[in-house]
């Protein structure tokens, strides 16, 4: 995780140092941003095919060699910028099917009850790369243009080593010939999940306003530092890092995606309101730990509502949906800007959002979906005050660990307040 983050920084700036041209390092991080986002929907359906760990594998030695290529054509001074762009695509692709298959792998590893916290300590180390991986890439550059790639060697080799001496316990199911009929089924079994498609639109809506605020910010950046500038983009990894810890110590509420949505509303107001740097790495900072808590929350209704044959593909169509939001958050950030100036765009922001919290809790079937069953503002307050109680109590102790060949098939979630799932589909495992 550390690695891909180190490489999304590392590929533009060689890319500038190569043909000095700004455009290029912008294509090449295109390049390798797009197939995390478009690589999603085919990779779904073609995990379940395969073991989960053994698709990390391959996904794993295909982005090793893929690096070891460009270090060895840094050091003789032959790259060009077409293995470049190509090894940014493999790059963004194999991340996109390896971080499905974690999600699959996951469930198989730990017992029921051991889901969130493990659920919660991914969702740590995601953060943690976040915030170490981009000034990480950015040191290693400036000790050499190869540096950031040997170093990036060395990371998969450990990657792939840790993963063989892992336990497979992931299953391998029987699948459809037809991919496209795969994914057709994710996006069904989606729908029928009412809290996963509202909670999924919720999410690509909030990741759209705070990206876009960030464009925001930075286009208003000239006149600070890059200090300042680093600081306020910082936050918002830091909030999620504080908000996963969180994760490890309570089980975040099934209402999270509700609370989630109107938090924005008040972190978008600090923003609007302030206009100034302090306020908009306060708005990060919150959004970045609620976000972690709604990530968790939403990944362990799919681990325990969905089956174990279908959940690459369903979370491929989730993926697909809220980190696409991130993609259009430039442009619309930019438009905004261009539009209506920096300040103006914030509030318009904040506006978009509370019209559309307003919408969400005013309309009782949404308020169910999303687990608020009674009047929207007691209910709320009982969620908050459940949230306070359970950071009161101490850490649940892990669960002992399976043992050799012991595996507990992931059933019914049980946190009160959830909504009711529709049946399980049949599962078809491959001995």
């Amino acid at each position: 995780m550390i690695a891909f983050r180190t490489l999304g920084v590392s590929y533009p700036l060689i890319a500038l140092a190569i043909t000095g041209s700004p455009a290029a390092a912008g294509w090449v991080g295109f390049a390798w941003t797009l197939p995390g986002v478009l690589f999603y929907i085919p990779a779904g359906a073609l995990i379940g095919r395969f073991k989960p760990r053994s698709v990390m594998l391959c996904a794993e030695a295909l982005r090793g060699i893929s690096v070891i290529s460009v270090f060895a054509a840094l050091s003789l001074q032959s790259l060009s910028m077409t293995h470049l762009f190509t090894a940014a695509i493999v790059e963004g692709a194999m991340w996109a099917l390896h971080s499905l298959a974690e999600t699959t792998l996951i469930p198989s590893l730990v017992t029921r009850d051991q889901l969130p916290r493990a659920l919660a300590r991914s969702e740590t180390s995601f953060h943690v790369a976040v915030m170490t991986g981009r000034p990480l890439g950015g040191l290693l550059l400036g000790l050499g243009q190869a540096v950031p790639f040997a170093v990036n060697t060395v990371l998969f080799a450990l990657s792939f080593g840790s993963l063989l001496r892992m336990e497979d316990k992931g299953t391998r199911y029987r699948n459809s010939p037809n991919i496209l009929s795969e994914i057709a089924d994710g996006v069904r079994i989606l729908s029928r999940h009412h809290f996963l498609y509202i909670s999924m639109a919720l999410t690509a809506i909030t990741n759209l306003m705070i990206n876009t605020l960030i464009m925001v910010f930075l286009t208003g950046s000239a006149g600070l530092s890059s200090f300042v500038v680093g600081s306020v983009l910082a936050m918002g990894g830091f909030g999620g890092l504080l908000g996963s810890f969180m994760a490890l110590r309570m089980r975040p509420p099934a209402a999270m995606p509700f609370i989630q949505m109107w938090v924005w509303v008040i972190a978008l107001l600090i923003a609007a309101a302030g206009q100034h740097p302090v306020f908009f790495g306060l708005a990060t900072l919150t959004t970045g730990f609620f976000g972690a808590l709604n990530n968790v929350t939403v990944r362990t209704f799919e681990a325990d509502q969905i089956a174990p044959d279908k959940i690459a593909r369903v979370a491929s169509v989730s993926r697909l949906v809220t980190r696409g939001a991130i993609a259009a958050a430039a442009p619309a950030g930019g438009l905004l800007v261009a539009g209506f100036g920096i300040g103006r765009a914030a509030v318009i922001l904040f506006v978009t959002m509370l019209a559309i919290a307003v919408i969400v809790t005013a309309a009782p079937p949404l308020r169910k979906s999303l687990g608020i069953a009674s009047g929207p503002r007691d209910e709320t307050r009982a969620v908050f005050r459940e949230m306070l109680l359970r950071t009161s109590s101490p850490a649940p102790a892990d669960p002992p660990p399976l043992s050799g060949g012991q595996e507990e098939t992931v059933t019914a979630l049980s946190s009160p307040g959830w909504p009711a799932p529709p049946p399980s589909l049949d599962r078809q495992p491959v001995p």
